[in-house]
């Protein structure tokens, strides 16, 4: 084992105990950005002058009638801006824009001496636009050609061989939403100027480094002028990734113009319909199956809706197409991606970055081909697994080395649910119920852990003992309540040797650790977790040394544990708090800054190939629902989860995030619904959607009425710190089997062997259109709702085509392109490229 994974002596990783901070959390002393404003004497608000039109070139911004509002000290313009005007890493997303891309784009902001104040200013100021033709929809943009950013291209094997070999083909189209981050801390940051003209930035981000470099380079300044910290948030899932960024900037442009603080906080319609969301896609494809169903060749198309700008549209999308093989071998494969330019907001890093999207794809086909392949949907799915010794590698040429994982978690969910008696028990329910009906399904997850961008997969920390004997940590991740600072203590303690009580860890800031990465791609405790560990051994190794010559051992031959040193052989021992002090009277340093890169990366973004991510985690989800067929409403009757984290350095927070990724994954797939106005009205490209009371998150109601997590025993990780594996981002991606039991129930309402095409998100709506279809044996025909034609699944014609694009509701599309999936030969089958 490597010394990175093993584990010492009375360890205080792989303990449960509960979050650092849940006690401030429950009791409400926890302190967000927002709360810092009423300990902050003289400060601004910033509310924005938000343009409701979906696209347009200013021609006109007067700004002096907001002047003569009461309270309004300042308006920021373009004009104000001393450095550059632009708020993105791409260089396409102007702060101060001079032409509106989206419904309620900010092209100014007023600061008052009241947040009121500042939004009658902000209501004052007079905006003229030539307006322009919008694209709202993905659909609008391909028809357009409206693309931008990267156009990769993965290949592997000879996808027109693998094609002419296999016995079954079967195209498809395939249309999925997106998802709003809606965390409980709406975007926020704090900015102060001191005496000596440097800049103090309190963010709600999860990239602290790069909220730093935004904010220097629009003030014009070198980073060194400015520190920003983020104390912690009340949640990110990737929305405070990039985003944060061009917020801080404003909050610090008017902190430096106006020599107060200023205050800067999104309400909650504002952030709504100002900030990003987790990129729906549109995907084309084309299969092939060989006699026993193991995939033989797949060609398929992933746009991307990037919204207006790139954002981080680009590694969103190398992840999806990195991601639509999940679990399975595809021998020969082209796979191609494309970034549509909408107007709509800028779509950003949502949990799973990318991941999600490609393998919702591919999990989407194989529920759609199993019944028309005649195989049971676990069948099919097992039999295309990665299986362990075969040399296999991903369609981007990474070895998969843990194959034997992706079975072992399949089986233990089998056997945890009791599968094989709770099926039995499904076909005799549904046998005597025609009104209702039950599923279960079962879907595995391969999800690859580090950046996409090898640079980023590197850490830092700064541990500080003082002469009593406490430590205090600071790291460059941030807490958004997923446990990080939680398992940063505890490592540090670990390789310390001592009690988790003497450990105290520091707000995260850009002046303590520089130059970090974000909070994020689920390599956060890996990165933070290394480089604290880095910084404790090089304290570990100088107190040891010290002991030594106390104890009057050689240094190699004294333990710290349970905080006492203590000589192998000899009954000799030291305390800690002595050991410490006599280190520091001996002028031993007693600080250490400590560093951690992840090793063996590559990755050609041209070729498309490499080895881009460390390792991968597993996890298999068996899921039970129940459907309704008057109305296509369920309920989700039991889960069971198996899920590989390694070595768990802090099972209750690991379990935690399971579950909670889960059901943001299942409100992804079955219930968030992002609509927008796409009529030719005034309000054409406004986002319907900009409330709780209109977009419906998962609540109580929707868990599961049973819900059994475990994590996987004997999963030491080699090569990781302590031998853990990341946990937040995979667990969602097992919501895939929610989605999955739903299908299955809806075709239990039709025929033996129909094939169902299902929406996402797969509403009650959406449920009840599935099955409908089911009890016309799949056949496609239209229908009529409130508003528009419903498409369904196409299995007439020759040629592999059918059903008209499904369209729903009142207020925007829904539902998928109606596509044909027949079984005919590879010839006749046209080619969607």
């Amino acid at each position: 084992m490597s010394h990175l994974s093993e584990r010492p002596e009375k360890a205080v990783v792989g303990v449960s105990m509960p979050h650092e901070s849940a006690r401030l959390h429950v009791t409400g002393a926890a302190l967000y950005t927002d709360d810092l404003v009423h300990r902050t004497k003289d400060v601004l608000h910033a509310h924005p002058v938000q343009v409701m039109k979906a696209h347009g070139r200013i021609t006109a911004l007067r700004t002096e009638p907001a002047l003569a509002v009461p309270g309004v000290v300042r308006v920021l313009t373009g004009a104000d801006v001393p450095g550059v005007n632009d708020a993105g890493m791409k260089h396409d997303e102007p702060l101060f824009p001079d032409e509106v891309m989206f419904h309620g784009h900010a092209v100014a902001w007023v600061l008052g001496e009241t947040l009121e104040a500042a939004r009658l200013g902000a209501a004052a100021v007079e905006v003229e636009l030539d307006e322009r033709p919008a694209l709202v929809t993905l659909e609008e943009a391909i028809a357009a050609g409206s693309y931008h950013g990267a156009r990769p291209l993965m290949e592997t094997g000879d996808v027109d061989a693998g094609f002419a070999d296999s016995a079954h083909v079967f195209s498809g189209e395939f249309r999925f939403s997106g998802q709003e981050h809606f965390y409980l801390e709406t975007h926020a940051a704090l900015a102060l100027i001191d005496e000596n003209e440097q800049v103090f930035v309190q963010s709600s981000t999860q990239h602290p480094s790069e909220t730093q470099e935004i904010v220097a380079h629009v003030l014009g300044v070198p980073a060194h002028e400015v520190t920003v910290q983020c104390l912690r948030m009340g949640g990110g899932f990737g929305g405070k990734e990039m985003q944060p960024h061009g917020f801080a900037a404003v909050a610090a442009l008017g902190a430096k113009l106006t020599g107060r603080p200023v205050r800067f906080r999104l309400n909650r319609t504002q952030d709504l319909t100002m900030s990003g969301k987790r990129h729906g896609f549109h995907a084309t494809w084309r299969i092939g199956f060989d006699a026993d169903g193991r995939i033989q060749a797949l060609d398929a198309t992933l746009v991307a809706d990037g919204g207006w700008s790139l954002d981080l549209s680009e590694p969103v999308l190398a992840r999806a197409l990195c991601h639509i093989d999940n679990t399975y071998w595809i021998p020969n494969a082209r796979v191609a991606g494309r970034i549509a330019r909408t107007n709509t907001v800028s779509n950003t890093a949502f949990r799973g970055f990318g991941g999600p999207q490609g393998m919702l794809v591919i999990e989407d086909i194989l529920g759609r081909c199993a019944p028309l392949l005649g195989l049971d949907p676990m069948e099919l799915r097992e039999r295309n697994f990665y299986r362990p010794g075969q040399g296999q590698t991903t369609p981007y040429g990474q070895p998969v080395t843990q194959a034997e994982r992706i079975t072992d978690v399949w089986r233990q969910v089998q056997d945890d649910a009791r599968l094989a008696d709770r099926r039995r028990a499904i076909e005799a329910f549904n046998a005597t119920h025609p009104h209702t009906k039950r599923a279960l399904a079962v879907t595995g997850i391969k999800f690859g852990i580090s950046f996409n961008l090898t640079a980023f997969n590197q850490g830092g920390a700064l541990v500080l003992i003082y002469k009593d004997g406490s430590v205090l940590i600071n790291h460059g991740g941030t807490e958004m309540g997923q446990g990080l600072h939680t398992k940063m203590m505890q490592v540090a303690a670990t390789t310390l040797g001592i009690p988790l009580h003497r450990v105290r860890l520091a707000p995260t800031r850009t002046d303590k650790v520089p130059n970090t990465s974000a909070t994020a791609a689920s390599a956060g405790t890996d990165l933070n977790g290394g480089a604290i560990k880095n910084a404790c051994e090089q304290l570990r190794e100088r107190l040891l040394r010290v002991a030594a010559t106390q104890l009057g051992v050689h240094a190699s031959d004294v333990r710290v544990v349970d905080g006492v040193a203590r000589a192998l052989g000899s009954d000799a021992e030291l305390a800690w708090d002595d050991l410490v002090r006599t280190a520091y009277f001996q002028r031993v340093q007693l600080s250490a800054a400590g560093y951690y890169r992840t090793e063996g990366l590559h990755w050609d973004a041209k070729s498309f190939r490499g080895s881009p991510f460390k390792y991968f985690a597993h996890g298999a989800a068996a899921t039970e629902v129940e459907v309704d067929g008057f109305t296509g409403a369920y309920r989700i009757r039991r889960v069971d989860i198996v899920h590989d984290v390694g070595d768990s350095l802090s099972p209750m927070i690991d379990i935690g995030q399971v579950e909670g990724g889960f059901v943001q994954g299942a409100g992804w797939l079955t219930l968030e619904d992002l609509r927008w106005d796409t009529g030719d009205g005034p309000h054409r490209g406004r986002l319907l959607t900009q409330a709780a009371s209109t977009y419906k998150l998962p609540s109580f109601s929707e868990m599961p009425e049973e819900f059994h997590v475990r994590l996987m025993e004997n999963a030491t990780e080699e090569g990781a710190v302590y031998g853990s594996k990341a946990v937040g981002e995979p667990p969602l991606m097992l919501a895939f089997s929610v989605r999955e039991a739903l299908r299955q129930a809806a075709a239990a309402f039709g025929p033996t062997g129909v094939s169902v095409e299902l929406a996402s998100p797969a509403t009650p709506e959406a449920v009840y259109w599935a099955v409908e279809a089911a009890r016309d044996g799949g056949s496609g025909a239209g229908r009529k709702d409130a508003e528009g034609t419903r498409g369904g699944t196409g299995t007439t014609g020759p040629t592999g085509t059918a059903g008209t694009t499904g369209t729903a509701g009142t207020t925007g599309t829904a539902g998928t392109t109606g596509t044909g999936m027949n079984d005919v030969p590879e010839a006749n089958v046209p080619s969607h490229a």
